[in-house]
């Protein structure tokens, strides 16, 4: 038996910091094998840069996955060459940096990992239903983990049943807000509709809460900066038998 970490989303250089300070004792406290981050809008400003995928690896992260903000810094496209830091599988084929699949070879066993982004109130990428089905059918070890960076509920709810029995997890990612229907489908898959994130809790999704209350409220563009003040993490732990792919328990975790 094994067990994963995912954290997710990660926000700005607070979340970094924050990672850098509580991973390694989490770690320690619940044993784990292999370790996942959501680092997308872990540059200041979002995005990702070179220096705040170099921060998730050093803190101890194995895979970083990313979603809809992976290439907003042109300048750092290059940290996609790292064959541990992924993007969404369905971006359309040609001309696009990165991977959407990594292979972790842990010696006894491998591990995949997918990154696959939903089209629900999202940018309009090639179906990622169809796109997990072509990945699948390449991936040979029965170990496999997908990011499913969505906004719907729905469409995160429906790639959980849909893929029930043929990976060992599905983590919704995108929302920031942990949800609480963590469980087991088909007494095989690992499922949660949104792991949550890691950076300020103080704020509205990671940024400052002032500006995104004045664009609701007057309907007029605003700026938005990274929030400030005591943090919190999100994350699931897994366990899964690494000899089937059978994932036997997931269990939320929030660290403040």
């Amino acid at each position: 038996m094994k067990r994963l970490l995912f954290i997710g989303d990660v926000v700005g250089e607070a979340g970094c910091d924050f990672l850098r300070a509580k991973l390694s004792l989490i770690k320690r406290t619940h044993n784990i094998d292999i370790t996942v981050v959501n680092g997308e809008n872990s540059a200041r400003g979002n995005g990702i840069s070179k220096a705040s995928a170099e921060a998730i690896l050093n803190a101890g992260a194995d895979v970083i996955t990313t979603g809809n903000h992976a290439f907003r810094r042109k300048e750092t496209l290059d940290i996609f060459n790292s064959d541990n830091v992924i993007r969404p599988a369905n971006y359309p084929d040609g001309g696009v940096v990165g991977k959407g699949v990594y292979i972790l070879d842990a010696g006894m066993y491998s591990a995949a990992f997918v990154n696959i982004m939903g089209t629900a109130f999202m940018e309009p990428l090639d179906n990622p239903f169809a796109c997990m089905d072509e990945i699948l059918a390449e991936i040979e070890t029965p170990n496999i983990f997908v990011d499913f960076h969505a906004e719907a509920t729905s469409e995160k709810k429906a790639m959980g049943f849909y893929l029930a029995g043929k990976v060992t997890g599905v983590f919704g990612t995108h929302t920031h807000v942990q949800t609480a229907d963590e469980c087991i489908l088909s007494a095989h898959t690992a499922y949660i509709t949104d792991v949550g994130m890691t950076g300020p809790e103080d704020s509205c999704l990671g940024v400052e809460k002032d500006p995104v209350i004045n664009m609701f409220r007057y309907r007029a563009p605003a700026r938005f900066t990274e929030a400030s003040g005591p943090c919190l993490l999100c994350g699931i732990v897994v366990d899964f038998d690494e000899k089937c792919g059978k994932s036997h328990k997931i269990e939320r975790i929030i660290v403040r």
